[in-house]
């Protein structure tokens, strides 16, 4: 695995939008992120399409990487955060020059939703570690909340420490910049769906447990429509890592619970899930049942004779707030009473 340099204080942030750009009406929280951002000791530079969307993007798919490369190229920039994901970030991955991406230093992609398409892109292709968490839009409220400064320290340290969130919620005005960013009023309770039996296969008491693996993952809506492309080489990857597990972190937008299935169906026969330890699904937005089949049928179906725990309700993607997961780093989630704490390390630069 490959893994970025540590961020430091006077680094400079690259803003580009490789899937949806910032609409007129949400600019001024695009340059409040950017001042909030500034005042965490950062320089920010952002490139021209950031500020433009048409038909759901910022810009055309060439031009939107040819915009990504320039900050990947830039030596001064050390980390790059898109405004937020979108829909149709995949069509950029063909125009990238991904030889000169493997060539040059790494440098720290963050975001999720559409944004973890990439993300994914250059973790299994290139085996570039890269960070499954806030978008750089969510940093532009009256001030940054707590959950999203993880991301700052997630890729700033060799080693990360993260516990569960008391309580999830929602964005609480969309376009009220001056005021807190969410409103975290639900008790968050990560659940098991399928038993937890520890590394070792030692069981464990009722609601608890210990898994440890490399991290993978992403927003499903996005990452199952790579299935079968050279833009996600999952089988090769993970056969770079021989007796090594994996944790699957995911979450969903927009996703009935057939269509969770037919997605998890899908990975596991293309061989995704080989090796997997566990898998955290994140609450999913924008969903519903079908008729009467839930997520917990989703989720049991899909994994049906693995022996490996599956719990949803974690802190991933959409519905905030959210932890921060590098993919490709080692982990170790501890779960008991609905809680987990999250160590992540061996990034070490």
């Amino acid at each position: 695995m490959i893994y970025p340099k540590n961020l430091r204080p006077g680094a400079t942030i690259g803003v580009c939008a490789p899937s949806s750009g910032v609409q007129p009406s949400q600019l001024a929280r695009l340059d409040n992120a950017i001042k909030n951002v500034r005042a965490l000791g950062y320089e920010v530079i952002g490139t021209p399409s950031v500020r433009c969307n048409s038909k759901c993007v910022s810009a055309d798919a060439s031009t939107r990487a040819a915009e990504f490369m320039s900050l990947w190229e830039n030596p001064a920039v050390a980390a790059i955060i898109p405004p937020w994901g979108g829909e149709f970030l995949m069509d950029m991955l063909p125009h990238l020059d991904w030889d000169k991406l493997a060539a040059l230093p790494p440098k720290w992609l963050c975001g999720y939703s559409d944004t973890s398409t990439l993300c994914f892109a250059l973790t299994t292709k290139l085996g570039i570690a890269t960070l499954h968490g806030s978008n750089f839009m969510n940093l532009g409220f009256r001030e940054i909340d707590p959950h999203d400064l993880r991301a700052f320290e997630a890729m700033s340290c060799d080693a990360f420490t993260q516990q569960s969130a008391s309580h999830y919620g929602h964005f609480r005005d969309w376009d009220d910049i001056a005021g807190p960013v969410y409103v975290l009023d639900k008790p968050s309770m990560w659940q098991t769906i399928l038993p937890w039996l520890p590394i070792g296969g030692v069981p464990a008491a009722a609601g608890e447990g210990v898994v440890k693996g490399r991290i993978l993952g992403g927003c499903l809506d996005t990452l199952c429509k790579l299935l079968g492309t050279p833009y996600a080489p999952v089988t090769e990857f993970l056969r770079r890592y021989p007796g090594e597990n994996f944790i699957w972190t995911l979450e969903s937008c927009e996703m009935k619970a057939s269509d969770i299935y037919r997605s998890l169906w899908q990975m596991r026969q293309a061989g995704w899930f080989e090796r997997c330890a566990g898998v955290l699904m994140g609450r999913p937005d924008g969903y519903g049942d079908t008729h009467d089949f839930t997520l917990e049928d989703a989720l049991r179906l899909a994994f049906e004779g693995m022996e490996i725990p599956v719990l949803t309700g974690c802190d991933i993607g959409h519905i905030p707030p959210q932890m921060q997961f590098i993919n490709g780093a080692h982990a170790r989630i501890e779960y008991a009473d609905g809680q987990a704490a999250v160590w992540q390390e061996g990034y070490v630069c």
